[in-house]
């Protein structure tokens, strides 16, 4: 096993897995230290909103995610640097090819197992995460049996399903010549589309159990919003989130008869009546919007890049050689962009998080003007924050780069703003 020979090529991706790393250990200092200039006291915007004892809670818990996450992103640097210039990617790729071949299912079985040994390579973080830092802070309810059983229900499903989808990619690639990207990317959406029916009925039973929500004020209530809005649910669930975390989360799920909104069992506990109706009337803001289908689309066309310009590297020779591999194509590509694409893909989160907040804005100024008031979905996102020990005073650059949701702050005034009538032109 001979380690690769430095190219531009090699330099290159050694320098964008560097700048991530420092960016990342950069907007995790400037944020840790911004939120301990706020540490001393409950800032003015949220006196009333928090209590002292609960306020310095969320600051241990940021901080020490904080601290936490630093340490995760130095470990996941130094294994991709490990696996892109030590030698073991090619040599694992020839030991592949002697002892298995270079059928369709060998290949995508080299794929799956280096995905499995890198999720595997991450469990000691992930155990960490769910039994020492959440644990510490209240919010761990599962065990160590619901935990290793999830994982060995998540491998088997990759098994399952995601085993054969690449089998199926690299199938299309023997089919369909140089013009594989377009249609290998066409089986994966129509997969994601399928999915998107089959897991809510399924795939995410296998996890948590539901119910459905029984009859009372708060079942009617939600379906009088639903039928007002027109956008009734198949069903209104109920998901035993409590077993694994106190954390609390709704969400719709599924397409046409399958649509149905799920209520973690936590948020029930936490909301009362109003304030969940207004979670909802949120959810059915994001459906009135139209927000997945473009979610999907925007995944959609993300995609279609990825695929051709996997397609583009798999033709340059001097690509494959950079890391050890002989210029044969396919798999070399696609194992190399699966590993080291985050370093590219990073730098546009940004972008991406903004418009998620966009999305989420309009939202709330649909749920408010629904509702007919905003005081309801404003107690609901302070108890939400306040139960979910979030960060109040996150640096305006690490939000802007890693929240897919404005801050308490931002949404709360966002909605003093709301004219009259506003959402009713969304």
């Amino acid at each position: 096993m001979g380690i690769p020979p430095f190219t531009v090529a090699g330099l290159a991706v050694a320098a964008l897995i560097f700048a991530r790393w420092a960016v990342q250990l950069w907007l995790a200092r400037l944020n840790g230290r911004y939120v301990l200039a706020h540490a001393g006291a409950i800032p003015s915007a949220f006196q009333g909103m928090v209590d002292a004892e609960t306020y310095a809670k969320s600051v241990r818990y940021t901080l020490a995610k904080n601290r936490f996450g630093q340490l995760e992103s130095t470990y996941e640097a130094l294994v991709l640097v490990a696996l892109l210039f030590s030698g073991v990617l090619p040599w694992a790729f020839d030991f592949f090819t002697v002892h298995f071949g270079a059928s369709v299912w060998a290949r995508a079985a080299l794929l799956f197992a280096s995905g499995v040994a890198l999720a595997l390579s991450g469990l000691p973080f992930d155990w960490f995460a769910q039994f020492r830092l959440e644990e510490r802070f209240g919010f761990n309810t599962t065990t160590q049996k619901l935990w290793w059983l999830d994982r060995v229900k998540g491998l088997l499903l990759g098994l399952a399903l995601g085993y054969p989808l690449l089998a199926l990619v690299l199938q299309v690639v023997d089919w369909t010549g140089e013009w594989w990207w377009l249609w290998a990317w066409a089986c994966l959406v129509a997969f994601q589309l399928v999915m998107a029916v089959v897991a809510p009925v399924l795939i995410l039973p296998l996890f948590n159990k539901f119910t459905p929500l029984a009859d009372g004020s708060l079942s009617q209530r939600l379906q009088a919003l639903g039928q007002r809005t027109g956008v009734a649910a198949r069903s209104i669930q109920v998901m035993d989130g409590s077993k694994r975390s106190r954390h609390s989360n709704a969400f719709f799920t599924g397409f046409g008869r399958f649509r149905k909104l799920v209520l973690f069992d936590t948020l029930i506990q936490q909301l009362t009546e109003p304030e969940l109706e207004a979670v909802l009337a949120h959810e059915i803001g994001h459906f009135k919007h139209r927000d997945i289908p473009k979610m999907i689309g925007a995944s959609a066309a993300t995609s279609l890049i990825g695929f051709y310009a996997v397609s583009w590297l798999a033709r340059q020779a001097w690509v494959c050689q950079a890391f050890g591999f002989s210029p044969d194509g396919i798999v070399p590509a696609l194992w190399l962009s699966a590993l080291a694409g985050g370093v590219v893909t990073f730098w546009f989160s940004p972008l991406a998080h903004w418009w998620s907040r966009r999305c989420e804005y309009a939202a709330d100024r649909y749920a408010a003007n629904t509702m007919g008031e905003r005081l309801s979905l404003t107690g609901a996102l302070r108890k939400l924050n306040a139960k979910n020990l979030s960060n109040l005073t996150p640096h305006p650059v690490y939000s802007g780069f890693y929240y897919s949701h404005p801050t308490l702050l931002e949404r709360e005034r966002a909605l003093q703003e709301m004219s009259p009538g506003a959402a009713a032109a969304i």
